[in-house]
């Protein structure tokens, strides 16, 4: 059994259901849906390397921020690499942030059904039933390369530790 994991939201701690994602695990499989309300999962992107980025809600300013830059900066690094967003948000407003915001680049995706993916990956907010925000990258053998768990949920990620990352 795993212990309690926690991290904060506006500087209140919230509990963490699921297991802690590793470097080094075998990436847990997963189907979230699009915009366009199709599937998305590992399998979709085979053979690329795949940066997973979590958010709770595109309608705030840091998940917005996090999208942009990884659709922008991310997936114009090359053909190899494949960006996922996974946020709570419904389908019908995921297609509307995407639409207004330009995202081309990346995949913003829900998993507002079951909340599956936010169990495997050890994200999913039990208070608050939303996704803690975090990245993972994980190669093209679905191996976890990289991950980070944001302690703060209204905080950034590291954007340039993880750019560093994916140019080496």
């Amino acid at each position: 059994m795993d212990k309690t994991r926690t991290v904060t939201m506006k500087g209140n701690p919230v509990t963490l259901i699921g297991s802690e994602i590793k470097i080094g695990d075998k990436a847990p499989m997963f189907t979230v849906l699009d915009g366009g309300m199709q599937p998305v999962g590992l399998d979709t992107y085979k053979g690329k390397i795949k940066v997973i980025s979590v958010t709770p809600s595109l309608d705030t300013a840091v998940c917005d921020l996090q999208l942009r830059r990884f659709n922008s900066e991310i997936a114009s690094m090359g053909d190899e690499y494949a960006v996922i967003n996974v946020s709570m948000d419904l389908p019908f407003a995921i297609k509307r942030f995407c639409t207004t915001a330009g995202i081309e680049n990346a995949v913003a995706a829900s998993d507002h059904r079951e909340a599956a993916f936010g169990t495997a990956y050890g994200v999913l907010i039990k208070e608050l039933r939303l996704l803690a925000r975090a990245v993972f990258v994980v190669d093209e053998n679905n191996v976890v390369t990289y991950a980070e768990y944001v302690p703060e949920v209204t905080s950034s990620p590291d954007f340039d530790k993880l750019i560093a990352f994916l140019k080496k």
